[in-house]
């Protein structure tokens, strides 16, 4: 069996992760370069995101290995990103961070989701991902803030409100959905 292009990209993303990973944790001020060379790495993760997604769209790509592959790809970037840069916040320039609470925020929301999916599998054997508007603005919202943190933006506070505000409604949407899956799935 042969893998379609999109899920090539999608793992690329996957193995992207500890690279970029690697880069963040390494960044010091001596050593800026590091700084946006992570950004790159990112900014072309979540391209690859929006390249798969098209490609899987447009020629009909769309298989269930992607289905399942391609979020847990876009969780693994995020919550390393949110959770590395607070790690090295105090290394960088300016001082501008992610506050704790915002990163337990973020996180706390994709790891329930994860949990949440993972629990739907197990009891149905079965999982189909489909995003919400919401979850599309919150991963919207949450690829701004990164990108603000690494340019050091000195609004960027702007945007973790929003990246707050909707990653809580879409948070909110998908345990609803869940919850819901679940209690059909037991009548």
């Amino acid at each position: 069996m042969s893998l379609s292009f999109a899920n090539k990209v999608t793992i690329f993303r996957i193995i992207s992760v500890p690279v970029f990973i690697a880069s963040v944790l390494y960044y010091n001020p001596q050593r800026d370069i590091l700084r946006f060379i992570s950004l790159g790495i990112f900014s072309l993760a979540v391209l690859s995101d929006v390249i798969d997604g098209y490609i899987a769209r447009r020629w009909r790509e769309k298989t269930k290995a992607g289905a399942i592959l391609d979020p847990i790809a876009d969780k693994l970037l995020l919550i390393s990103a949110f959770i590395c840069l607070y790690l090295v916040a105090d290394k960088f320039p300016v001082g501008l961070k992610f506050p704790l609470w915002f990163v337990l925020v973020v996180v706390s929301r994709d790891a329930i989701i994860l949990l949440g999916a993972g629990i739907i599998y197990a009891i149905q054997g079965d999982l189909e991902v489909v995003p919400t508007k919401w979850g599309k603005a919150t991963t919207f919202f949450q690829v701004l803030s990164v990108m603000g943190l690494f340019l050091q933006f000195e609004f960027s506070f702007l945007i973790w409100c929003l990246t707050v505000i909707f990653t809580v409604i879409s948070g909110i949407g998908y345990l609803r959905r869940g919850v819901k899956i679940l209690n059909v799935s037991g009548a």
